[in-house]
């Protein structure tokens, strides 16, 4: 399995679970690869998203969010519990059990759209980015209207190469969630930025900040997901209809399809020197966590490789690990259990409308994702 951070190559230390690499960047790395050692450094307190010089920390790439260092060394871990603190309850599965039905509704008349314009179709663009978007500005509170604008800059944001489009995104969006607190401020609704607004002790820089990350990564992250997860399942025809045949697979069958995808690898910056296996690293030197090697660990999955929705091994580490969890999970899992419920529903003969070798990937965003996903049926 190569690993899906694009230019990385190891070097030294292939057999230890840990190897030095050189990243897009031309900075030096360690990757940590294989699911155990993948899971230990997870948890790890001396591994953290923060770095003491971050001006001169080595970086993965260009993008905002998972380029390089974030957050405040001195206060990260207090800053990290105060944001799940804030968040998690907006994202509790109570709660995301009663926007199921929001969801299967927003999918059905995409789906009711898709169909009324005729085979072929972009599935990209017809369910896989509309869906999450809808629901995320639903859940924020932000006008689905103003989806052209925030999008833009979400993939200033995402760029892996261009600094200076990564800033301007960053200035634009932040701009953009501060006019928006300053709305919620003054017109509060039954959303999540009204309701931190009406938290004591938080700034609207905080809010601002949150709504950022939630925008960028509650839309971004399911729109990849969708494409990437319909593609393996039509490129596996018999999994399709297994799922056609079986529609209670569908929550297993998100797992398995996550577990599967090219993930990217996961920055981390050593708060002190530590020792890894065999393996010495010094304080302040970027540690990637393999996910897509953690997640084809032969020896923890049989036959990595192959599409299976009816798999029932271990959890995979799309959405982390441990404390450090993703609070969004469940939002996604919802929104690709019933993406692909009722696709496979309702169409079951649906089928890759061009040649798979046809398809390209967004290579200049950290989140990547296919352009198009032209479908017929």
């Amino acid at each position: 399995m190569q690993n899906s951070v694009r230019g990385i190559c190891p070097v030294t230390g292939e057999g230890s679970g840990i190897s030095q690499v050189t990243t897009p960047t031309g900075d030096s790395a360690w990757l940590a690869t294989g699911y155990n050692l993948v899971r230990e450094l997870f948890n790890d307190p001396r591994l953290g998203r923060s770095h003491r010089t971050p001006d001169t920390a080595p970086r993965l790439g260009e993008a905002a969010f998972s380029g390089g260092p974030i957050g405040n060394y001195d206060t990260e871990l207090a800053d990290h519990a105060r944001m799940r603190a804030l968040l998690q309850p907006h994202f509790s599965p109570k709660r995301m059990r009663e926007l199921r039905p929001r969801v299967e509704e927003i999918t059905a008349r995409l789906l009711d759209d898709m169909a009324e314009q005729g085979s072929p179709a972009d599935l990209q663009e017809a369910l896989s980015l509309p869906l999450p978007l809808l629901v995320i500005c639903e859940l924020l509170g932000v006008p689905y209207e103003e989806r052209n604008q925030f999008r833009e800059w979400v993939e200033l944001v995402g760029n892996v190469t261009d600094r200076a489009k990564v800033e301007q995104g960053y200035t634009e969006l932040y701009g953009y969630c501060n006019d928006l607190v300053a709305r919620k401020r003054r017109h509060p609704s039954d959303d999540v930025v009204s309701r931190l607004c009406a938290v004591e002790d938080v700034t609207d820089d905080e809010i601002a900040m949150h709504a950022m990350v939630l925008l960028f990564a509650g839309h971004e992250t399911s729109a990849v997901q969708i494409g990437a997860g319909v593609l393996m399942l039509l490129e596996n025809p018999q999994q399709w209809r297994l799922l056609h045949k079986n529609p209670d697979l569908v929550a297993g069958a998100a797992e398995e399809l996550l577990r599967a995808c090219d993930a990217s690898s996961i920055p981390r910056y050593a708060r002190n020197d530590l020792e890894v296996g065999d393996v010495q690293i010094p304080e302040g030197d970027l540690v990637l966590l393999g996910i897509a090697s953690a997640n084809h660990d032969k020896s923890v999955f049989t036959d990595p490789e192959r599409i299976d929705i009816t798999r029932q091994e271990a959890a995979h580490f799309l959405f982390g690990y441990g404390s450090r969890y993703c609070i969004g999970a469940p939002l996604a899992r919802i929104e690709l259990q019933v993406a692909f419920g009722q696709l496979v529903s309702r169409f079951p003969t649906m089928s890759l409308a061009v040649d798979p070798a046809q398809l390209s990937q967004r290579e200049e965003i950290f989140t990547g994702g296919l352009r198009k996903l032209p479908v017929q049926w």
